[in-house]
């Protein structure tokens, strides 16, 4: 890389658009990193044995997101539509206008005007508490910290703040790194649902009901005061408790360490980085998650029969079909993203309309994630901090493992020291 790039922010002069080239020198660190499997390339929609349509393709994708005859099939959808009728759904699995509407009531806790008015010093305070433990000890798992502060974060946005003992991110941690299964009579499945039920009512009698009870007394501008304001039973507020949980604290927490890892392999990124406004820096770490989505999989169900165009004809998907949508080759689809696809390159020209710069990393359509915001400014405000201190290294790169409840990978123990 020319020495004027290292820290120089980036113009539009630099972007692929007028040089034909990416203006990241590619170290070879500077790849893809989590993918589970080698994607097949020019595949972007096919049927396989089973009857399972699995979606390669950007705009095959988006055009499947965003059908309103489709529904949420990931996540245990199907296990979750057997709960009573008389039930208030998850927001995560609700459809069509209940979850317009409720989308709608709750946006105002995510909006960036509102993440920045509320949460910004809260995550400014954390994360200055985080980096000077880091410099006191001169050694720390990130993959703990980042834990510590997506909760605290998350917790704060949701209403939990009145537990009744510390540590909820480590019964949080307990009960999402449980594999998941579907109940049956066997021993071993027996045992895990146990284990499952015995993680989640710790986390209700300490997390959930505190907090309930406190905003029964005395409402705040937070998700559970408003559930309990739209007549939602305790049992229903745990349940989105714990899909909050699922969405705004454990993802972000892997996102947190995936981008540390790649700007502290690459000096001359790190210290652009560290010296861009904050639109760059945003930009940036939008296309470290175009390349590492923490959620690789979004599954759909077709509620009619869907007519998807590709490759210049039409696919027909029945009603019924399922529907995987492989996030990591879509992000790759080089139709939207040019050359090098999967390598890390900030400015990198999109070619499409209305495309993200970490295109699918946080979904599309009605389900897209709507704490993106809180992801993208939590992990920049904590980066900005963790990436100025001088001497700070790698000193064991993290274990990588998957989750297949978010379909997504997992760093763990990834320790940094300061020399």
């Amino acid at each position: 890389m020319p020495a004027e790039l290292t820290s120089a922010p980036v113009s539009e002069r630099e972007t692929h658009s007028t040089t034909g080239r990416c203006p990241i020198d590619h170290h070879p660190y500077a790849v893809q990193k989590t993918a589970r499997t080698s994607e097949p390339v020019g595949v972007p929609i096919l049927r396989d044995a089973e009857g399972v349509w699995h979606v390669r393709g950007h705009e095959e994708a988006r055009a499947i997101l965003r059908s309103p005859d489709t529904k949420q099939s990931g996540f245990k959808a199907e296990l979750i539509e057997r709960l009573p009728r008389a039930m208030n759904l998850p927001i995560l699995y609700q459809e069509g206008k209940p979850h317009q509407q409720q989308r709608k009531q709750t946006a105002r806790f995510f909006t960036p005007k509102a993440v920045s008015a509320n949460y910004r010093r809260l995550m400014e305070t954390l994360s200055d508490q985080f980096v000077a433990d880091l410099q006191s000890a001169r050694r720390a798992d990130l993959s703990r910290l980042s834990l510590a502060l997506a909760v605290r974060v998350a917790a704060e946005i949701i209403g939990l703040t009145n537990s009744r003992r510390p540590g909820m991110e480590k019964r949080l941690a307990v009960f999402f790194a449980m594999e998941p299964g579907d109940l049956s009579w066997r021993p071993s499945a027996l045992l895990r649902y146990l284990r499952g039920q015995t993680q989640i009512a710790a986390f209700y009698l300490l997390d959930v009901r505190p907090a309930i009870k406190a905003r029964r007394r005395q409402p705040r501008e937070d998700v559970i005061s408003h559930l309990i304001a739209q007549g939602y039973r305790d049992s229903e507020i745990l349940t989105e408790c714990v899909t909050y949980g699922a969405a705004g604290m454990i993802t972000t927490r892997e996102f947190i360490s995936v981008a540390t890892w790649h700007l502290l392999e690459q000096p001359a990124l790190r210290a652009r980085y560290l010296v861009a406004p904050e639109a760059e820096r945003h930009a940036m770490l939008e296309e470290i998650l175009r390349l590492e989505p923490v959620v690789g999989h979004l599954y759909r169900r077709a509620t009619a029969d869907l007519q998807i165009e590709s490759n210049g004809g039409q696919v027909t998907i029945a009603e019924g079909d399922l529907i995987d949508v492989h996030i990591y080759a879509v992000n790759a689809d080089e139709a939207v993203v040019g050359e090098q696809p999967l390598a890390l390159c900030p400015g990198r020209e999109l070619h499409a309309d209305r495309v993200a710069p970490s295109v699918m990393g946080f979904g599309d359509g009605q389900h897209r994630c709507p704490g993106s915001y809180v992801a993208i400014q939590e992990t920049d405000i904590f980066l900005r901090l963790l990436l100025a201190l001088d001497g700070l290294r790698i000193e064991c790169a993290p274990t990588l493992s998957w989750n297949e409840l978010v379909t997504g990978y997992e760093l763990r123990d990834f320790m940094l020291a300061l020399d």
